[in-house]
């Protein structure tokens, strides 16, 4: 359900709803060994970027290691009704922004016919208001991240140890792959990453897939391709004839051409049972808890990928949901976890590459 362009009466019915105050009791179950799984998460993602490092010679993320395309824009916050205006979004504002669009597995080199989930991440600047710690609570940043697929496969920290490990073991023999999945009760969710529909970016509809802190209350996020330029690439799927690298082609291509516009949504928590805040894994049914605009992304045309901006975004610098306000303070398991193995993950890259990380401050420091 899409609450875009709603009425009057239906923003009242919105406003007067129970939503869950993300410091209420429950909200958050912190579950026994979770302190050891992310740790062995942590090492097994090291030891996954060593093994990219004996190929490529160069040092990637874990996770999301395939650049497809950056740009520059601007996030623009509407004039919302009372109980949206939390956080960053509390009233009327533009803020400049840095975009990746990503592939979502750890292989810099994955074919792009290959269809896997893929992802988004934005750096917001010029942010007032009091800080998350890490980095540094002086620096004007909010970090947002997307992925393509609603649900985390990655849904907690166990099941991210126990995955992992299985794709550590047998990565390169799908059969035996399969056969492990198949044991699980998640089976599913762990198989639906290679059934997703491999389209053209630009008409992707990306995630946060885990929950957050909204100002008072508890939501994930959502960004919504808008433009009816971008609507009708959804149409396109990529065919084996279009090559290894299709998908930031294709980028380019619109990018050049085109300006792109997003509506960036958040669905409120109401219900911890049907919207479980420890377990990623399952989605919040839009039908019951509807998705609510709060600002749209707006991308003028431009070149998408600058090969010195790649480089210094793949490098040295990190994007990660504990940058950021205190009032959207990532929540849950899968967000505790993130808080380790993202630095441990970023600080492997800066000792390989021999590159210092850079905590950009402004736009202008971005090349």
């Amino acid at each position: 359900m899409d609450i875009s362009n709603r009425g009057v009466d239906d923003e009242a019915k919105l406003a007067d709803r129970n939503y869950i105050r993300w410091d209420a009791e429950g909200v958050e179950k912190i579950p026994e060994n979770e302190e050891e799984d992310i740790k062995a998460v942590a090492e097994m993602i090291n030891a996954i970027q060593k093994a990219q490092w004996n190929t490529h010679r160069h040092c990637y993320s874990g996770t999301h290691a395939r650049t497809q395309g950056l740009v520059k824009g601007k996030l623009v916050v509407h004039d919302n009704p009372t109980h949206l205006k939390q956080s960053l979004f509390d009233h009327p504002a533009e803020y400049p922004v840095v975009c990746r669009y990503s592939s979502e597995p750890g292989d810099p080199g994955l074919d792009d016919r290959i269809p896997q989930p893929r992802g988004f991440a934005m750096k917001v600047f010029n942010v007032d208001g009091e800080m998350l710690s890490s980095p540094a609570s002086d620096i004007p940043t909010q970090d947002i991240e997307f992925n393509s697929t609603p649900a985390l496969d990655l849904a907690d920290a166990k099941t991210t140890r126990e995955i992992i490990d299985l794709r550590i073991k047998y990565g390169n023999n799908q059969p035996e792959l399969y056969k492990q999945l198949e044991a699980r009760k998640d089976t599913d969710l762990q198989k639906y990453r290679d059934t997703v529909r491999n389209t053209h970016l630009e008409s992707t509809r990306q995630y946060s897939q885990t929950a957050y802190r909204f100002g008072d209350y508890v939501a994930k996020y959502c960004l919504v391709p808008s433009s009816e330029t971008q609507k009708k690439l959804y149409e396109e799927t990529v065919k084996p004839a279009d090559g290894s690298d299709i998908l930031s082609r294709w980028l380019q291509n619109f990018h050049r051409d085109h300006d792109a516009e997003y509506l960036l949504q958040f669905q409120l928590c109401e219900n911890l049972e049907d919207q479980p805040v420890e377990y990623a894994g399952k989605v919040w049914d839009p039908e019951k808890y509807p998705w609510q605009t709060v600002a749209t992304l707006v991308v003028p045309k431009q070149d998408s990928f600058d090969w010195e901006l790649k480089n210094f975004w793949e490098d040295q610098i990190r994007v990660d949901p504990w940058h950021g306000l205190k009032t959207l303070q990532p929540m849950g398991g899968p967000n505790r976890l993130r808080k380790v193995v993202y630095p441990a993950s970023s600080a492997l890259r800066r000792k390989m590459n021999a590159r210092p990380e850079v905590n950009v401050k402004s736009l202008d420091e971005v090349p």
